[in-house]
């Protein structure tokens, strides 16, 4: 299974799909699309600019789910309300970075990703590995989090 992952710059994407993919945990900025394994990692700016829009709904063709991934630390939320009906694959909410956020902010994510048309939503922490068990289940892996 083929997982594509959108979200602002530095909401946690790359960590994610390294600790997804048993990967050693090293900050880097992702400058274009990458493909690690099974995952396509976008850049943020993808989401943050819309004339890039074309260049996310073409790489969804390569993928069999979308994650949506949303810091809930963050205050700013760059997905549209139903964002996810302008991709012909299943989307899946990703809250990251759950270990810097207070119970509301991790609530708040929810259901700013629920608007954007997120069919399910899990609560994960790349860092500490948190909550990336249930997600790697559901997306099928067999490495990585804890």
């Amino acid at each position: 299974m083929r997982i594509m992952f959108i979200g602002s710059a530095v909401c946690g994407k790359t960590t994610l799909a390294q600790r997804l993919n048993g990967e050693a945990l090293a900050y880097r900025k992702t400058q274009a699309i990458e493909i690690i394994h099974d995952t396509i990692d976008t850049p943020g700016e993808y989401l943050e600019n819309r004339a890039l829009y074309k260049a996310l709904v073409v790489t969804a063709v390569e993928a069999d789910i979308i994650l949506f991934v949303q810091d809930a630390s963050d205050e700013r939320f760059r997905f549209s309300p139903a964002q996810a009906t302008m991709f012909a694959r299943p989307v899946v909410g990703v809250v990251s970075k759950a270990d810097l956020a207070s119970p509301a902010q991790i609530e708040t994510a929810k259901v700013l990703l629920a608007l954007a048309g997120a069919g399910e939503i899990y609560v994960t922490s790349a860092l500490t590995g948190a909550g990336c068990g249930a997600l790697r289940e559901r997306l099928g892996y067999v490495i990585g989090c804890e």
